[in-house]
């Protein structure tokens, strides 16, 4: 059974439940029930819609915003980690640490200019930059230390290999985005509900209460957005950014 259909059913019983209970109520009433000492429904529903959706906007924008610091974290490990290979391979002899230095100049520079535009509009890493990166470790690990300072470098210079495709793997996973269909119904659904709730409350047309109800609209409108934009950590606005390896490696870029 689908996610969708679960949904579906769900809402149904809930709302015929909701349904039956009243007019079983109504029908069991006593004669001498006085309705108007109970209070306005309609404003009691609309005060909860809007604070249970609030509730909802504001953990959906968090989620969101979480998954965009994540990326630009994992980012900032795979450069500090490229880095750090870069700048302990000095104690290998000149042949061995040009070489590597160049294979991790040629992996950023990838990254950098190529591998970013395909992870905004493709939502995925290239496989090139999988073969560079391979390329880096079979550099490092292949090396046979000649001395035990090159010996107790070996190792550092492993794990840093091994932390640069940890998060690269890491950036991989977070390039689509972050929040399911499922949500995005909730999300837009509760808007309308939300909105819709003004109407139901009927709404004169005085300018001051138009002006409201637009400015609440809009504000709904402005966060759903705000979801939307955060919601691709690498490919829409306000997105993570190649700073970090921009700034270990300046010349990447060129």
């Amino acid at each position: 059974m689908s996610e969708w259909l679960v949904l579906t059913l769900a809402m149904l019983a809930a709302c015929a439940v909701v349904v039956v209970v009243t007019l079983v109520r109504h029908r069991t009433a006593a004669e001498d029930e006085d309705p108007s000492e109970t209070p306005d429904v309609i404003e009691y529903m609309t005060m909860w819609i809007g604070v249970v959706y609030a509730i909802v906007l504001g953990l959906a924008i968090a989620g969101v915003w979480e998954a965009r610091v994540a990326a630009q974290d994992h980012v900032q490990a795979e450069a500090q980690a490229l880095h750090e290979i870069s700048e302990r391979v000095r104690v290998y002899p000149a042949g061995v640490r040009d070489r590597i230095r160049s294979d991790v100049n040629a992996y950023v520079g990838h990254v950098v200019t190529t591998e970013w535009k395909a992870m905004a509009e493709e939502g995925r890493v290239t496989v090139r930059g999988d073969r560079l990166l391979d390329r880096v470790r079979a550099d490092v690990t292949d090396y046979r230390p000649a001395s035990d300072f090159q010996a107790q470098a070996y190792q550092p210079l492993v794990d840093q290999v091994t932390a640069a495709d940890q998060a690269r793997a890491a950036r991989a996973d977070s390039t689509g985005a972050t929040m399911p269909g499922v949500v995005w119904f909730g999300l837009v659904a509760g808007a309308l509900v939300t909105i819709g709730m003004v109407f139901a409350l009927q709404i004169r047309r005085t300018a001051r209460e138009l002006i409201l109800a637009g400015l609440f609209s809009a504000l709904i409108a402005f966060l759903l957005f705000l979801i939307w934009d955060f919601d691709a950590p690498y490919s829409r606005g306000v997105s993570a950014s190649a700073d970090a390896f921009l700034s270990f490696f300046p010349r990447a870029g060129s």
